[in-house]
């Protein structure tokens, strides 16, 4: 039972709909757009509406816009291929006809939108008789298009946030055991949250990537040029790192300036630049993940976008694969490697949130979730 309204709870037919979504996607100088699963994820709810006769206004951000260069006209287009129809762009809601599809333009480019303006709220309120949010990604900010909104309007979550909380749920709520939780990337600060709550409910928690290389900096190891976050050194001299169910990296992979070189993890060690977890750790996390039953997974161990350096994050999806846990992935940098090696299959859920994904996880909820209950 969801304690928020969900799509089919409500009658859209023949409405003004504002729907929240999450097309913040990687677009090049050229404006030739990469990867595009968080648009693809959004589709069931965009179409639906469609069939329901809605006039449809989507609501986006892309970035943190400084300049108009982040405009939302090239999503425009190639989400008019994807629903084989054409998306009109940032004109006048009023002009539109039932069964249209209208994005507005970059909704960061007005400052209102982050500072949550309760008369921005309302501005937007008007252009619509419902609101849906479907931008998982993004409902942990406190923005006006995310809990402003649904403050004056009948609001309930679309198909893809619906989703994406029945799934961390299962973790959170009635997980398959043994439970193991992969953490990487790079700033340990949005993550030690999680990490804690993981202690306590997952069976084991595998740490890599930078927020290893932060671990072992805390702890007085020389870490060259690796990136850290010194910044978050008082908050893991709180953690109890001897914890059994913790697993650090044992060697890493490092770039000593002409070669990727490995070496074990010692107090007198000295790493110039650690980008991997090293063939030791692999081959232990590798045999953590293959008795699993049930994996949640956020962050790369390792710097996927250098070779050999993405060898960590490659093999440990092997695993997965091998080890037929159920799977659950989230984070921007993990989800585009998964995508670009063509192992998505692997995964029973790729969450389109990264920072949402571990709130929600440490949580249990998101601000955007919470406003739809108004």
């Amino acid at each position: 039972m969801h304690k928020f309204k969900i799509l089919k709870d409500i009658n859209i037919k023949n409405k003004r709909v504002l729907l929240r979504v999450n097309f913040d996607l990687p677009i090049d100088e050229n404006e030739k757009i990469g990867d595009t699963f968080r648009l693809k994820e959004s589709l069931p709810t965009i179409n639906y509406l469609i069939k329901q006769n809605c006039k449809v206004i989507l609501i986006s951000h892309l970035g943190r816009p400084a300049v108009k260069k982040l405009s939302l006209k090239p999503v425009a287009k190639i989400l008019s291929k994807f629903l084989k129809k054409e998306v009109l762009f940032a004109g006048d809601p009023k002009k539109m006809r039932f069964g249209d599809v209208l994005l507005l333009e970059n909704i960061r480019f007005d400052k209102r939108e982050e500072g949550n303006d309760p008369e921005f709220a309302i501005e937007l309120a008007k252009l619509g008789n419902i609101y849906i949010n479907d931008a998982f990604a993004v409902s942990h900010r406190e923005h006006a298009s995310i809990v402003g909104v649904p403050r004056y309007l009948l609001s309930a979550a679309g198909f893809l946030l619906e989703k994406e909380t029945e799934e961390l749920n299962k973790i959170l709520r009635n997980p398959k055991r043994p439970l193991v939780a992969i953490i990487g990337g790079a700033k340990m600060e949005t993550k030690i949250k999680v990490i804690n709550k993981f202690l306590k409910i997952a069976d084991k928690v595998l740490i890599g990537g930078a927020l290893a290389n932060t671990i072992f900096a805390s702890q007085g190891i020389s870490m060259g040029g690796s990136v850290i976050d010194k910044n978050s050194f008082n908050e893991i001299k709180k953690m109890n790192l001897k914890n059994p169910k913790l697993f650090l990296p044992i060697d890493l992979g490092i770039w000593d300036g002409k070669n990727a070189v490995y070496r074990d993890v010692g107090p007198l060690q000295w790493f110039e630049k650690a980008l991997d977890i090293g063939p030791k750790t692999i081959h232990l996390f590798c045999d953590v993940v293959m008795n699993s039953k049930m994996v949640v997974w956020n962050g790369p161990l390792g710097m996927t976008t250098q070779k050999p350096f993405d060898k960590g994050t490659a093999e440990l999806i092997e695993a997965i694969d091998k080890s037929k846990a159920y799977a659950v992935v989230g984070g921007g940098d993990t989800i585009g490697f998964i995508n670009e090696i063509h192992k998505e299959k692997v995964f029973d859920w790729m969450s389109t949130g990264g920072g949402a994904m571990l709130d929600y996880l440490a949580n249990g909820t998101l601000p955007g979730i919470e406003a739809l209950k108004h």
